[in-house]
């Protein structure tokens, strides 16, 4: 028999805890969202950056959001949206490009937010500040509101992390940087180029934000120089289409004379280092009653990336994979959660829970990954951990159009990194997309 409803605390109210508020109230249940933000949106809220403390010379904790001002999506939108809300670029949109600015995407949380009317789930400008296990295997959540005194304890049948993973920045260790004069910061406090007019950058980093931001600045800098540490030691070239962007490998050390050196053996005089260097899982709120440790950005141990084993079900985590399409993974495995946590749907026993995680774990050993690249899905395993996922849910699986748009747009992306925002050549796939969603519109 399914369980009678159960009054839970979702921790976040990004596009993970929408997803997950919406999933677990369709199930039954009573969920309450907390939301440090003053607004949905989580990591889609662009804020200025807060100036940096003494303590904090980087400029990172007072910041939450992470969004810089020209940034855009790098999925087009038929492949980012919910799987039953279409993130269509109808004529009422603003931004109706098919790789939209993030206020778009901001608004289409929040058109999500009111079709599935989640606000009233949402207390905002409210911090948790610890969960902890009470005897009977139920959670005392401590939140506090912010800006007033005090602190409030209430308990909850369990408890869903949504926290997001973009607030607590990684940053390269470089040998000297503790003498180097410059100023240092991560991408998470990065807006806009112009404080960069004039100036030699150096960008540590290959991902999708060190892309965009060194492009960004080349447009006002004297020069950008690109360190990557998956770079042979003696690259350094310039950067096609710019007379001022150079790709080096990593850094070797920075000097007390102001000077960057590379492992290829170049060295420049730089202003500033800008830490493209991603995130750290960060959970402050968990104690040691969860069950979970944290190690070089490994959650463990975690049944399919989602339940600590010794406190599943009532302790889940939901978006913690990363090289995925967000949303409908949120949405799967907030579907998942909710059916487990009803009991319409059994986990398996937790040795059997344990022989799965040590399958992942030899699994990332065989491919050479290091550990921090435990919860990364490349190489295709997140269609088939998102059809898992459906297919435990009684749902359909991942449409095969998204499946093939999403490697088309990788594919287009490798071949115009400058351009595949604005060319692409799968309008028969964008077709299927719009065929598709009139069943929701």
């Amino acid at each position: 028999m399914p369980s009678p409803s159960l009054r839970l605390a979702v921790v976040g109210a990004g596009a993970a805890g929408l997803a997950a508020a919406r999933e677990l109230r369709c199930e039954g249940h009573a969920p309450v969202v907390f939301e440090r933000a003053a607004a949905v949106g989580g990591t889609w809220l662009y804020a200025a950056p807060a100036p940096a403390a003494a303590n904090d010379p980087l400029g990172a904790a007072a910041t939450h959001s992470s969004l810089y001002a020209s940034l855009r999506t790098n999925l087009p939108r038929e492949v980012m949206g919910f799987l039953d809300f279409p993130f269509t670029s109808a004529s009422s949109v603003v931004d109706a490009r098919r790789f939209p600015g993030h206020q778009e995407v901001l608004r289409y949380l929040e058109d999500f937010a009111r079709r599935f009317d989640l606000y009233g789930l949402v207390r905002f400008e409210t911090e948790v500040v610890g969960v902890r296990r009470e005897a009977g295997g139920r959670w005392a959540v401590t939140s506090r509101k912010l800006g007033e005194k005090g602190e409030q304890d209430e308990v909850y049948d369990a408890v869903v992390v949504c926290n997001g993973h973009y607030s607590e920045p990684r940053i390269a260790s470089i040998s000297g940087a503790d003498v180097w004069p410059g100023k240092q910061m991560h991408s998470h406090s990065y807006r806009v180029p112009e404080p960069f007019l004039d100036q030699v950058v150096v960008v540590i980093g290959a991902s999708a934000s060190a892309v965009d931001i060194s492009r960004d600045i080349a447009s006002v800098a004297k020069e950008v120089h690109i360190a990557d540490r998956s770079a042979p030691a003696s690259t350094c070239q310039q950067q096609p289409g710019y007379d001022n962007m150079w790709l080096h490998s990593m850094i070797d050390r920075a000097q007390e004379d102001g000077s960057v050196v590379f492992q290829d053996g170049h060295s420049i005089k730089a202003d500033v280092i800008m830490h493209c260097t991603g995130y750290l899982y960060d959970f402050p709120f968990l104690g040691d009653d969860s069950t979970i440790s944290v190690d070089d950005n490994c959650v463990d141990p975690l049944y399919k990336h989602v339940f600590p084993i010794e406190v599943a079900p009532d302790l889940s985590f939901i978006g913690l994979p990363w090289k995925v399409i967000p949303f409908p993974l949120f949405e799967l495995q907030s579907k998942w959660v909710a059916g487990v946590l009803s009991g319409r749907i059994k986990l398996p026993s937790k040795v059997e829970m344990m022989e799965d995680v040590k399958a992942i774990y030899l699994r990332r050993e065989a491919r050479g990954w290091p550990k921090r690249y435990t919860h990364n899905f490349s190489g295709g395993y997140q269609f088939e951990y998102d059809d898992w996922l459906a297919e435990q849910c009684g749902h359909p699986p991942i449409e095969e159009w998204r499946k093939l748009m999403y490697a088309a747009n990788a594919k287009n992306k490798a071949a115009r990194p400058e351009t595949y925002r604005d060319e692409w050549d799968d309008d028969y796939l964008v077709a299927q997309a719009n065929e598709d969603f009139k069943k929701y519109l």
